[in-house]
């Protein structure tokens, strides 16, 4: 079993939490996701299989996380 664990701190942390909150209930082929929030900040941990498995969640997890903070800043803007 494979883990990654990324904190994201910062005023987009809860923005990011509500966007990524519907996606941990569907688990990425192979990985498990369990998210943290508190306020200004934004635990994800990663657990999978293998290490390609660990690898492609964690590439579309921070994909999903940037998206949503680039959103809300534009939006902000």
């Amino acid at each position: 079993m494979r883990r990654a664990t990324i904190v994201l701190s910062g005023p987009e942390a809860g923005v990011v939490y509500e966007a990524l909150r519907p996606e941990t209930g569907r688990d990425v082929p192979k990985a498990r996701v369990a998210m943290r929030s508190a306020p200004g900040r934004l635990t994800l941990t990663i657990d999978a299989d293998d290490t390609g498995a660990l690898r492609a969640a964690v590439n579309s997890y921070l994909r999903w996380a940037d998206v949503a903070a680039r959103v809300r800043h534009e939006v902000k803007a």
